[in-house]
């Protein structure tokens, strides 16, 4: 049988416990999900102690991707929502986790789309949170917010089965509509910033608000490969102009 979340992730940054690996697993096993993405664990992965927490989910330890890096964990992916449990500045859009299981159910029968969750203290650092298109927040009791990192999978899976069995694929997409993965809109934010740089439009000694919001936009955006060729071209031909050399792109 076809599972609705074969294209759908669970990303654990920097987990400190392996305990808590063990009981994400437990949490995603018993919700239908499957796939799971280690970035940078901070304890020895395979552990003894995440395998004693999964109980029969322990399957899901043994095929579990560890990586160096968020990027290597999510680069493929057209849909990353982070989630997080306080507010930042130049904050991106926030969802609660029923909106966003509405969404992943939606896009997760086309492309790949990865929930990310943070370390157990500190949660997602802001360059790892511009990696993602939306943030997801629990909401809580303003007396007492704190949810461990296998409560806070938990609820976001229970709210993706319970998506699943609403049958409420959220918003439907154009047809021709395949968002591009992160890595290639991580490459255009980073020729943008060049190309800005070498026309004078950003001040080299205080670049990064700018190119916050400019992230910001295009991660709200998330063009698809031709949007994205078409953007390209045009920091080619601006590149080009700044330097002297005359095109015609028409």
């Amino acid at each position: 049988m076809h599972s609705p979340f074969q294209k759908t992730r669970i990303v654990l940054v920097g987990t400190t416990h392996p305990g808590n690996i063990g009981a994400t697993a437990r949490a995603m096993k018993v919700m239908g999900l499957e796939r799971l993405y280690l970035v940078a664990p901070q304890a020895k992965f395979p552990s003894a102690q995440a395998t004693a927490l999964a109980t029969s989910a322990d399957d899901l330890l043994k095929q579990a991707v560890v990586t160096e890096t968020l990027t290597e964990a999510i680069g493929d992916c057209r849909l990353v929502l982070g989630t997080t449990a306080r507010l930042r500045s130049l904050p991106l859009p926030v969802m609660d986790p029923r909106v966003a299981a509405g969404q992943a159910l939606s896009e997760g029968q086309a492309h790949e789309v990865a929930f990310v969750f943070g370390r157990e203290n500190s949660g997602l650092t802001n360059e790892e949170t511009r990696l993602c298109h939306y943030l997801v927040n629990i909401p809580t009791s303003k007396e007492y917010h704190s949810l461990n990192l296998a409560q806070a999978v938990q609820v976001v899976t229970y709210e993706l089965h319970m998506a699943m069995l609403d049958e409420q694929p959220g918003l439907v997409e154009p047809p021709d509509w395949q968002p591009e993965p992160i890595e290639r809109v991580e490459f255009f934010i980073e020729r943008l910033e060049k190309t800005l740089l070498e026309i004078g439009f950003l001040n080299p000694d205080q670049p990064k608000r700018l190119m916050q919001r400019l992230r910001r936009l295009f991660q709200r955006a998330r063009p698809d490969e031709n949007e994205l060729n078409i953007l390209n071209g045009i920091l080619s031909a601006t590149r080009e102009a700044a330097h002297g050399r005359k095109t015609d792109h028409g």
